[in-house]
């Protein structure tokens, strides 16, 4: 019952602790989605205590409307994959990664995919995928103009994996190349990591070319930047490799002092390839001091945990230092047997070598494969440039050709503007003075006059003031180049009181409009029906003896146009130019010529037909009824 209680309170704690994790990567993520921009470096630095727990990076994996959040969790768990050996989940991981960083267009998260996928291939010993994929990460990554901390510390990850993948082939002089590039980046980004890394990687060279001094110096710095950082790992590694170059220039106490306390600080770290090294290199350096029995201890440990690990190079080299310590011991038969079976593992790893040649060979070929398509992509680079820079030569004459014509056109069309405009405005002056007549005013203010003489002075008052508001709206209209029917409409039955009153005989003046016509809401021209008012006025029923009428028909008989039909009551057509032919003074009208220029000017752009008509009206006689003048307008 103890046992039950206990192992729930432990489930309790799990998943409390599970809740409280997932809660506070989902804060973490809303605070990085806030900012308007982000780079890998600062998602790194914001989840530097999460990115090891893999339910914290699934989450942040999960998240869809923060894609950069999630590129770095999917690439953190192919990370936690890949080192517990599950290569193919971890590049599965990896290539989504990629994918999303793809879709978004985020260079950096491309890069690092791309390496992420180059170091797990590597682990599966890949050598023409890794390369692949670390290569297009650095192609990638040289074409960025301006290149962020993140794109630089990607391009030393892709320069120090080429040159582990070079160093594997045992192709020193290019690894030494890549890895010397991947240190320059790392000093300029003062990563002592990555400095680490790449003076313990120079190491290995300088210790497989016997150049040992060398090799020393490089280890040495190397292990002064894991103290840095304090990197346990780190300083393992460099330590015995530091040892070994003691133990090679038979310094094997100086040696052993370096490599013995690393054995208890691998197991700490459960890291068995470091744990199976020491042990190794420990059995080594006693082996040369004599102390015989601490040696084969040391070297059956470490061969067992080679054997086991499938760690061939090690398994190797302990049955190499056991023949010689069986050797130093006088017990031959052993000796031999561990030199066969060292013989054997040799084999295994000559095999292995001669895998690697053949992928070095493979790697040769689609190097100069690839650079000998890059050489003829690069001519044919050259040609396409040669060309645009021809086609954008001719594009640039056209575009200033059509600049110019442009140009021209826009001045012919301003010019045709600024002709039309002036052209109107003498319209409206010449209509404005045809309206202003003379006559018209100096028979009005005689009108007046004579009012006053005879002391009428209501008459004169109305009159006057009749007059007065006409003048005014004549005046307010000549302003605008067009008004509302209502606006024109009260101007005219102003117009035709002031002539009623001048003829001192009453015009029965009446408007009729078709109900669907909104007088407030139609536009014409301004006094455009007065030439036909006065026409009907002095032409007609000026000389006409008995009533007069006036009668304006105002319809919407044409869709899209306005008709109007001014029919009076006079003496006709015929009779009216019989009397003006009679008269000495011969007064020439251009108020329905300007008229019709003006209507014509008005409708140019509707595209509609402008109509001005006159009608003759006879009874059954064939006596003069009167006229009927008929105009039909686009409405606006």
């Amino acid at each position: 019952m103890k046992k039950f209680l206990l192992f729930l309170c432990l489930l309790s704690s799990v998943f409390s602790i599970s809740s409280f994790a997932q809660q506070n990567i989902r804060e973490v993520a809303a605070k990085l989605k806030s900012h308007e921009s982000l780079d890998l470096i600062q998602i790194d630095k914001a989840l530097v205590d999460y990115k090891r727990d893999s339910l914290s990076m699934k989450i942040l994996s999960e998240i869809k409307d923060f894609p950069i959040g999630r590129i770095f969790g999917l690439n953190a768990l192919g990370v936690l994959a890949r080192n517990t050996s599950r290569y193919q989940e971890s590049i599965r991981l990896h290539l989504q990664a990629l994918r999303l960083s793809e879709e978004i267009k985020n260079q950096e998260s491309i890069i690092n995919s791309l390496n992420m996928l180059g170091v797990s291939y590597r682990r599966l010993d890949e050598v023409r995928l890794a390369l692949d994929f670390h290569k297009q990460a650095l192609s990638i990554a040289e074409k960025v103009k301006v290149k962020s901390e993140s794109i630089l510390r990607n391009t030393a990850v892709s320069l120090n994996s080429i040159g582990n993948i070079y160093l594997t082939l045992k192709q020193y002089d290019l690894a030494e190349q890549q890895f010397i590039k991947s240190l320059e980046i790392e000093k300029t980004l003062e990563n002592k990591l990555g400095l680490a890394i790449n003076y313990q990687n120079l190491g290995i060279i300088k210790e497989a070319q016997n150049k040992l001094d060398e090799a020393l110096v490089s280890y040495r710095l190397s292990l002064d930047y894991n103290n840095q950082i304090d990197s346990k790992l780190g300083k393992i590694i460099c330590q015995n490799s530091i040892g070994q170059i003691l133990i090679k220039q038979n310094k094997p106490k100086e040696g052993l002092k370096r490599i013995l306390p690393t054995i208890a600080e691998a197991e700490k770290l459960g890291d068995k390839y470091y744990i199976t090294m020491a042990k190794i290199n420990s059995g080594w350096a006693l082996s040369i001091l004599k102390d015989y029995p601490s040696a084969e201890e040391n070297l059956l440990s470490g061969l067992q945990m080679a054997v086991a690990n499938n760690f061939n190079s090690s398994a190797s080299e302990a049955y190499s230092h056991l023949a010689f310590l069986y050797e130093s011991l006088g017990e031959f038969p052993k000796a031999l047997e561990n030199l066969k079976k060292k013989q054997l593992f040799s084999e295994k790893i000559l095999n292995e070598e001669n895998l690697r040649y053949t992928a070095e060979l493979i790697v040769k070929y689609d190097n100069e494969k690839k650079e000998s398509q890059i050489t003829l992509l690069e001519k044919e680079n050259e040609i396409v440039k040669y060309k645009l820079q021809e086609n954008q030569k001719i594009m640039i004459f056209a575009g200033i050709l059509l600049l110019l014509l442009g140009g021209l056109l826009l001045i012919w069309y301003r010019k045709y503007q600024l002709n039309n405009e002036k052209k109107v405005l003498m319209l409206e002056q010449q209509m404005m003075r045809s309206q202003m007549n003379p006559h018209f005013l100096f028979n009005s203010l005689n009108s007046i006059k004579l009012y006053i003489i005879n002391n009428e002075k209501e008459n004169a008052v109305y009159y006057l003031n009749k007059f007065s508001k006409l003048i005014r709206t004549i005046l307010s209209n000549s302003r605008e180049k067009e008004i509302t029917l209502k606006e024109e409409l009260e101007t005219m039955e102003l117009y035709i009181n002031i002539e009623s009153i001048r003829f001192s005989e009453k015009i029965n003046y009446e408007v009729i409009i078709e109900e669907s016509i909104n007088t407030q809401q139609i536009k014409i021209p301004s006094m455009i029906l007065q030439p036909f008012i006065e026409n009907a006025i002095w032409h007609g029923l000026s000389n006409k003896v008995g009533d007069k009428f006036l009668k304006i028909y105002i319809s919407s008989k044409v869709k899209g146009s306005i008709s109007f039909e001014i029919v009076d009551n006079g003496i006709g057509r015929q009779k009216a130019q019989e009397i003006k032919e009679n008269k000495v003074s011969k007064q020439k009208s251009i108020g329905l010529k300007l008229t019709k220029e003006r209507l014509d000017n008005f409708a140019k752009n509707i595209n509609k037909e402008i109509v001005m008509e006159f009608e003759d009206m006879f009874d059954k006689n064939n006596e003069p009824l009167g006229t009927k003048a008929i105009i039909v307008i686009p409405i606006k």
